[in-house]
Formats: C-alpha cells, structure tokens, sequence
C-alpha cells in the first residue's frame, strides 16, 4: 500500500508537471508565432519594396510620354504687313512734300505781296519820334525780353535753310530720349519706339524708332552727322524733299534691318535714326563725291565723300556677314543703299512725276484758277524755283 501511495503520488507529480509543462508551451508559443510574424512583417516591406522599385522603373513608352514637352518653335515673322507699310509709307511722305512745296510757295508769295503793300503804308510815316516815345513806355523787363527775342532772331536768321529745317527733328529725337527715363513709360517705348521683326507691333515702331535714342552718346553723334550734312542735302534736294527722303529712309532701313533679321534668325529690337542719316549722308557723298571731308578729332585728316561712303559701306556689309552685333549694320546698309539709288533713279521716277498730284491738289484748294500756280504762275508743281525741291544740284 505503501509503494502503491508513494506510486500514486509520483503519477500525480509527473502529471502536474507535464500540465505545468504544456500550459507553459501554450504560453510560449504565441511569442513564438509573434516573433515570427514579426520577422516575415519585418520581410514584407522588402518585398514591397522590391515591388514598388519595379513598379516605379517605366516602360520606354511611358517614359516618352512623362518627358517634358519640347519648346515650341517660334514661327518665322511673316514681313508682307510691313512691306505694305514701308511702300504706303513712302508713297505717302513724297505726297505729302509735294503738297508742302506747293503751301509753302503759296505762301511766299504772298507774304511778298503783303511786304510790298506794308513798304508803301510805311513810306508815308517814318516818324521816329513815335516810336522814340513807344520805347520809353516800357518796362525794363519788357525791354530785355525783345532785346532776347531779337538775339534770338539774329541767331535763327544766321542758320543755313537745311539748319533751320534738322533742328526740328533734333528737338523730336532730344523729346524722345527723355521719355525714355521715366519709368512708368518704359512698357510703352519698348513697343512703340524699339523695332523688331518678332514684336506684335511692326508697323508703326518702323517710323518711331527712328526718332528714339536711349543713349545721349548715340544721339549726339547721329544728330551731329545729320546737321554736318543738313546744309548740303537741303541744297540738292530742297526742305520739303529732304523731309521725305529722310523719313522715307527711316522705314525702309527697317524694313530691310527686318529681312536680315527674319533671315538669320536674330530678332533682338533694335533703335536709332542711324539708318535715315546714312541715308542723307549716302546721298551728298554720292552726288558730289569730290567734296573734301574731315574728323572731329583730327581736323587734320582729310579725304574725300567718295572713299569715305565706299569705307562705310564696307565696313557695314563685314559687320552684316560676319554677325557682328554691336549696330545694326543691315539698317546701315539699307539706308545707305537707299541714299545712293535716290540721287541717281530716285528723284526722276518719285520726285519728277509728283505734277498731277500738285495739279489736283491746286484745283481743289481754288476751283476758279484751273491750271495755274499761286500768284497766277502756271506749272507750280514743275521742278523750278531757289530752293523749291528741283532736281538735285550742287551747292
């Protein structure tokens, strides 16, 4: 009994510790399975990883297709808008100072009439003492400003007619330089006084640019050469041809500075009346290629009109073919290509054939006087008359 109790208990100790031993187990075995879920969790991201590194790798297709776009290609500016207007343009200044000669002889002649009529109202008063007296009711401000007004006079009096005829343009282009320094107008000079083939206006910034100068270096020197050779030009041509020469070598210095630009690809804008003063500075040399020509800086180098526009032409066709872009040398070039083909072609095919327009223009103005000038002088739109525009001569 004894050895079947101590049996028994022993039976009954294993049991325990086999059930101490399998709840144990039971216990241990989650943290098993958790450490195990850990580690293939732990696994699971690689995986994704791996996925996620493949899916992100794109087909050659879709890669094209997530490439950015390339820049559009900017269209070659079409020029027949400012070609029209370059033509119009021209026809319409030559027009126009044809219309101004036949005004302004109009006028002369009868300021002449009305001097005459004034000398002979005058004969009969010369009394000084009037006058004497009219002074001596002034005041001394008054006296000083007819004093000004009279140097003044003098002074304009002295200048030559081509003189007195640039000194509107200079006052034109000083106006221009200084809109250019206010800010609140930058916007507006940038696309109205700057010419470029590229711009949305094209037209209009042809004539304008002409006129706008940002330097005062630049426009000291174009307006210097224009008032070297103001004098000469106004001879050849007479004031109201000179003005449609000048303007009309304005826009066709664009118009051919758009075709080199349009055809080589470069449309940065560009500014200057250097065009226009090529073109008068063309034309002098061109028609009196004798004449004896001087520097500045060096009055003691001389040579001739004929070498220096051969020298200038050159060295602006090297700029236009060798890309150089300090100047526009095709506005140069163009204006003075222009200057040249105007003394030589230009005045027999534009300047000659202006009498019918004249003629129309007369028998609108005085519809009772067919056929006959102002001052009953037939012909008024003929190329005769001092300084009236006839056909290009020496001075």
């Amino acid at each position: 009994m004894a050895w079947r109790g101590c049996v028994l208990k022993w039976a009954k100790t294993e049991l325990i510790r086999s059930h101490n031993t399998t709840s144990r187990n039971s216990r241990v075995s989650p943290f098993n399975q958790q450490r195990c879920g850990f580690r293939r969790e732990a696994r699971r991201p690689d995986t994704k990883k791996g996925n996620v590194s493949q899916e992100t790798k794109p087909s050659p297709t879709e890669a094209s297709a997530l490439r950015p776009p390339p820049p559009p290609k900017v269209p070659r500016p079409t020029l027949f808008k400012p070609l029209m207007f370059t033509v119009g343009f021209t026809g319409c200044s030559f027009g126009a100072a044809a219309i101004l000669q036949y005004e302004t002889l109009k006028s002369r002649v009868q300021t002449a009439k009305d001097e005459e009529e004034a000398e002979k109202i005058l004969q009969g008063s010369q009394d000084m003492a009037h006058w004497h007296d009219w002074w001596n009711q002034l005041s001394g401000f008054q006296r000083q400003l007819i004093i000004l007004m009279s140097m003044a006079d003098d002074f304009w009096s002295s200048l030559t007619e081509g003189q007195r005829t640039v000194t509107g343009i200079i006052a034109v282009n000083a106006v221009v330089l200084c809109l250019w320094r206010i800010p609140s107008m930058q916007r507006s000079m940038m696309k109205y006084f700057t010419s470029s083939p590229a711009s949305k206006t094209r037209c209009l910034p042809m004539i304008l640019s002409s006129f706008s100068h940002y330097s005062f270096i630049h426009m000291a020197a174009n307006m210097y050469v224009l008032w070297t050779f103001s004098s000469g030009i106004v001879s050849l041509l007479g004031k109201e041809q000179f003005l449609a020469v000048y303007l009309s070598a304005g826009v066709i210095s664009s118009m051919f500075s758009y075709m080199c630009k349009t055809a080589t690809g470069r449309l940065s804008p560009s500014l200057g009346a250097s065009g226009a003063v090529m073109a008068v500075l063309a034309a002098v040399c061109a028609k009196v290629p004798e004449a004896k020509l001087g520097i500045i800086f060096a009055p003691m180098v001389t040579f001739t009109a004929g070498h220096a526009l051969k020298v200038l032409v050159a060295i602006d066709a090297a700029g236009l073919l060798l890309g150089w872009r300090l100047l526009d040398h095709a506005a140069h070039l163009g204006g003075a290509l222009f200057g040249v083909w105007y003394v030589a072609y230009g005045h027999k095919l534009i300047w000659r054939k202006r009498e019918p327009l004249v003629k129309m223009w007369h028998d609108m103005r005085s519809p009772g006087a067919q056929g006959s000038g102002p001052g009953g002088r037939p012909g008024v739109g003929g190329d005769s008359g001092s300084g009236g525009g006839g056909g290009p001569r020496p001075e």
